[in-house]
């Protein structure tokens, strides 16, 4: 958390606001979040510099700025980055960016794990990430080429952000159980019709969360504060013990490679 839906969402609410602004100032009040530059250098750069574009890639919120350089942020576990004044005062809040409408940014982070970085090529940061899977452009066939290059637990597969862009744990289990199948499979073991409901149900799981601005599960909110309701949709994730809503099958979670997955054991056999 937050995955693509959550920073996607992030990206459209921000676009509107943001994009033309300048930013003014940074408080620092968690230096070690800035990669590089140096937290002084960074404050010292950024400053009076404009937002051209707000753009996503995977799960990394990308302030491409009018001199070419970007800001790039990353928000793990809990980040988020909210326009409300009242983070302005939040023990969580550990950065402000402040913008020259008198707005200010705040990435607020409890867990203190959120990323950024000021670079002269985003690449340097994002480049090796896999495909966009709602890239118009990503097939399919591509998701079954990809696929026989990997021995691994489908689950973790998904969550392997050189596979594709932006699936964490919740969009994995729920595309996985939209798809019918169990997260242990080994990914190469899929058959062509696995790989195309596959690709077909991570599509729409993440178009959907989308629409609903995100998941809320613990410290996700869009920039307005409010929360996501995509959660409200979910079928698998974080639904343990409760019934599966197709079969009445109470919902496991199970270990894999140090994540836990959540599923149907009888909508998605091991077979």
């Amino acid at each position: 958390m937050p995955e693509l839906p959550e920073v996607e969402t992030m990206k459209r609410d921000l676009s509107s606001m943001m994009v033309g602004r300048c930013f003014t100032g940074v408080t620092l009040h968690w230096p070690r979040a800035v990669q590089t530059p140096s937290p002084e250098e960074f404050c010292n750069r950024l400053q009076g510099l404009c937002i051209k574009e707000i753009d996503r890639r995977g799960k990394y919120l990308i302030f491409r700025l009018a001199n070419g350089e970007a800001l790039v942020l990353h928000f793990r576990m809990s980040g988020s980055l909210l326009l409300d004044s009242r983070n302005a005062s939040d023990p969580y809040t550990r950065n402000t960016f402040h913008v020259d409408n008198g707005a200010g940014l705040y990435f607020r982070d409890p867990r203190k794990l959120g990323l950024i970085w000021l670079v002269p090529d985003e690449n340097t940061v994002v480049g090796k990430l896999g495909p966009e899977p709602l890239d118009p452009a990503f097939t399919a066939a591509d998701l079954g080429e990809w696929s026989k290059r990997y021995s691994a637990p489908i689950k973790a597969v998904l969550c392997d952000q050189r596979f594709l862009a932006g699936i964490g744990n919740m969009y994995a289990d729920e595309a996985l159980f939209a798809a019918s199948l169990h997260p242990l499979r080994a990914t190469n073991s899929l058959s062509a019709d696995e790989v195309d409901r596959l690709y077909r149900a991570i599509r729409r799981v993440l178009e959907e969360a989308i629409g609903n601005y995100g998941a809320s599960i613990n410290d996700y909110s869009r920039p307005n504060g409010e929360p996501g309701t995509a959660q409200s949709m979910f079928k698998a994730a974080h639904r343990v013990g409760k019934p599966c809503p197709v079969c009445g099958t109470i919902i496991e979670r199970i270990p894999i490679r140090q994540r836990g997955a959540y599923f149907c054991p009888n909508c998605q056999r091991n077979s």
